[in-house]
């Protein structure tokens, strides 16, 4: 029986995940809704912020302070329809994978800015190193933690990202878009050994914070092995390059693990669609706008939706309120079922609303 302090009634949450993974609806959509907590579930002391520790959340500085910061990250939500408590306290910025292979991470007081390592298009990108430092802060970030999350909480994967992105970090981003028209078969290989690298990290943090039943978190949990995928460089390439370059990365990587979801960021990536829904093993699209763009549950991307859950795809949306919902649902029906909807809400008793208003009849 799983039992989580954070979320008592985790096992029926995970039953029902596990059913919506493998193509069994439950009568709505996945709901990842939270609600503040007035009292933390238990009291845990911050830490203090270490002099030169710029960006507390993404720092590799300081280790106790990370373990801290997870043990602190869910005491103040509750977790409700399908979400689940975690935090990813290797978790080193947007790219983490890049600083194991060399980037050199500068601190921002919000993020992290990772610093390109391959000066030279005749270099390839490094081995695996296993005294990287960066990548031993991780692990013991980790492993740190373990004491406290057990049976409180889950661990989420490092945002490691791959491919393209990953080699923009390591590379400079312009001096890739060039290396894509004056370098292709460089690009090429590179990737290719982007994709090994990046499971001989996956699999040792698999391995060290998969749950009992070999569920995984990546913005949400899944029953097994479960990937983020993204490419926010696709807005600076064409449906051409994005084919030839990206989506053997992706065809591997989906293979490679037992589900999977793409992260789908912004108008600019839109002429790629094509391209992601006949991928075979793709099962979720995560749709974010972008700034400035209409809400996740306006009109605009209904034909979208249709279009991915038509292609056997589930979409993923994060809604910033409960609002756009009965619109949704009036619109999809049935399909409705496809969606995990992440949504933060003020209350409890709005949060019970919340999932009634997305049941079906």
């Amino acid at each position: 029986m799983a039992v989580l302090a954070y979320r008592p009634d985790w096992e029926e949450a995970r039953d029902r995940l596990t059913r919506w993974w493998n193509g069994e609806n439950f009568g709505r959509a996945a709901l990842q809704i939270t609600v503040p907590r007035p009292h933390p579930a238990e009291h845990v002391e911050p830490a203090p912020i270490p002099a030169g520790v710029v960006c507390e959340r993404y720092t590799a500085q300081d280790l106790d302070l990370r373990v801290n910061l997870a043990r602190r990250g869910c005491i103040n939500t509750y977790y409700l329809g399908e979400a689940v408590p975690y935090h990813a306290p290797g978790d080193l910025g947007p790219g983490t994978l890049s600083l194991f292979l060399g980037c050199h991470g500068t601190e921002m007081p919000t993020t992290v800015w990772f610093e390109p390592c391959i000066a030279d298009a005749d270099e390839i990108v490094p081995e695996y190193d296993a005294d990287n430092p960066y990548w031993m802060f991780c692990q013991e970030a980790h492993r740190g933690t373990l004491p406290f999350s057990r049976g409180r909480f889950l661990q989420q994967f490092p945002d490691l990202i791959e491919g393209l992105d990953t080699l923009a970090a390591l590379r400079g981003t312009e001096e890739l878009l060039m290396d894509l028209l004056d370098r292709p078969e460089w690009v090429h290989r590179c990737l290719h050994h982007i994709t090994q690298v990046y499971f001989r990290h996956y699999d040792m943090l698999y391995d060290l914070i998969r749950d009992e039943v070999g569920g995984s978190v990546f913005w949400c949990w899944a029953p097994g092995r479960l990937v983020k995928l993204q490419c926010d460089v696709s807005f600076n390439i064409s449906p051409r390059m994005f084919r030839d370059f990206m989506v053997p990365v992706l065809q591997e990587m989906t293979e490679r693990t037992s589900y999977s979801l793409y992260h789908w960021d912004g108008p600019g990536a839109l002429c790629h669609q094509d391209a992601l829904l006949s991928l075979p093993h793709l099962d979720m699209l995560q749709w974010t706008p972008g700034a400035g763009e209409e809400p996740t549950c306006h009109r605009r991307y209904w034909p979208m939706y249709h279009d991915a859950i038509e292609a056997g795809k589930r979409v993923m949306i994060y809604a910033e309120n409960a609002e756009g919902l009965p619109a949704l649902k009036r619109e999809f029906g049935e399909k409705t079922q496809s969606f995990m909807i992440n949504i933060p809400l003020p209350t409890l008793a709005q949060a019970d609303e919340c999932i009634r208003l997305m049941e079906l009849g």
